[in-house]
């Protein structure tokens, strides 16, 4: 099939599209996966009667591992490849959602929902985004990145009103299975229609020059072991660990409290779990838009300043949020907001990464932040089901979340630039 694709004339623009559409579906189908977890809780708990704290630490271990496995998912796309890596990630993604439709007790909850999809979905998630970029794409590398980025949210969008429509009169398996079957259709498209380099059906990356050509190929093997090599030159810089930081509250904010609880924060004031996924749903749609703003943006501002107001503005909604009225009214204006601002961080995250640890690297090292991402996601999709259980309202954990986003503001904008160092931008 590549073969045949690289006999059709669709010019470098088409191939370089057909690419960015094949990983945009499959980044949303992996953000369907990850978000599901937030419409079981309840059906869960009913069903099999496991307290709030068990199933949220399901969720928390497949977000950390969603993370975790993201700088080892980069080294195998330079190593085994992007399609194979991808073909992986959904294949994993596909049996252990199936596979828990038979399970009865909560390690197999664990097991099927935290481990096993927890790595296959870290395969297919933003560095995945960042090597299709990179590979793909010598300018508007923030653009796409953005339009990349939004697909995230994106999943939300498609699949959260239909996930809690099956999930209805406390059904879970419905849901599981519509996971499993989503991930399942989106791999014959990418074992026919996804080539591995632009060469391969003979195009240039999308605004290429000769003065834009790829840097020279590594004089060291690719092996996963290079995500380790990678993380070592990158951990002698504060600008990695400033992005690794603020990740890590962009991941305690996002995904890890508002994705994960949101549904069963509003339960816990009366509204129903439909009503509450389309507020996540109607954040979803805003941030397709917020996301793909900032990427272009972020081709034209400094990204620091553009992180200080995103940090900033979610700081302040989260600190708002359990104030509100919780009215049709309130809700509809914190979703928009919140909505704009949800992921809008990752463009601007990945401008500095390139910036600072050349294109070769920078795919690696941007999978190392996101591990600070899933980190912080994860000690929110706990610690929020935690305090809930202990304390009976959510409130304090949105509060904290909201002040941890102040002081990712004051940090990025108060941290002094470093220039970028020849030894990683040459690696």
């Amino acid at each position: 099939m590549i073969a045949l694709l690289a006999r059709m004339p669709f010019g470098t623009r088409g191939y370089a599209g057909i690419v960015a559409a094949i990983t945009f579906v499959a980044l949303l189908v992996s953000a369907g996966l990850r978000s599901a977890p937030g419409v079981m809780m309840l059906p869960l708990e009913q069903h099999f009667g496991w307290d709030r704290a068990t199933i949220s630490a399901a969720a928390a271990i497949g977000i950390f591992l969603y993370g975790l496995v993201g700088p080892f998912a980069a080294a195998l796309m330079l190593s085994f490849g992007i399609k194979r890596t991808m073909l992986g990630g959904l294949a994993l993604m596909s049996v252990a959602t199936f596979a828990s439709l038979w399970m009865s007790e909560p390690w197999q909850y664990v097991l099927s929902w935290g481990v096993v999809s927890g790595v296959g979905s870290g395969a297919v998630a933003s560095v995945l985004g960042a090597a299709v970029v990179n590979r793909w794409f010598a300018t508007r590398q923030g653009l796409v990145m953005g339009m990349l980025t939004a697909s995230t949210a994106t999943g939300a969008l498609v699949f959260l009103p239909l996930l809690a429509w099956l999930a209805e009169g406390g059904a879970w398996r419905p849901v599981a299975l519509a996971v499993s079957i989503a991930a399942a259709a989106v791999i014959p498209f990418v074992l026919l229609f996804m080539p591995e380099h632009p060469q391969d059906v003979g195009v240039r990356r999308f605004g290429e020059t000769d003065a834009s050509a790829p840097p020279p190929p590594m004089k060291q093997a690719a092996t996963p072991g290079l995500a380790f090599t990678a993380l070592f030159r990158a951990s002698k810089s504060m600008t990695f660990w400033l992005l690794f930081g603020t990740f890590f509250v962009c991941g305690l904010t996002t995904n890890g409290l508002v994705g994960t609880h949101l549904i069963a924060f509003c339960g816990d004031h009366g509204i129903a779990p439909v009503q509450a996924a389309g507020l996540l749903s109607l954040m979803g749609l805003f941030d397709l838009f917020g996301t793909t703003a900032s990427g272009w943006m972020t081709d034209r501002y400094d990204p620091r300043k553009l992180l200080f107001v995103y940090y900033g503005l979610r700081g302040l909604s989260l600190l708002a949020l359990p104030f509100l009225d919780f009215s049709a009214s309130s809700l509809l204006l914190f979703a928009i907001f919140y909505g704009l601002d949800w992921i809008a961080t990752v463009p601007p995250t990945v401008k500095l990464a390139n910036v600072h640890f050349g294109e070769r690297d920078a795919p690696i090292v941007f999978g190392w932040v996101m591990v600070g991402h899933q980190i912080g996601a994860a000690t929110a999709a706990f610690g929020a089901g935690a305090v809930r259980a202990w304390t009976g309202t959510y409130t304090p954990a949105f509060l904290v979340a909201g002040a941890f986003g102040l002081v990712a503001a004051v940090a990025i904008l108060a941290a002094r630039a470093e220039k970028p160092q020849p030894g990683l931008a040459l690696a």
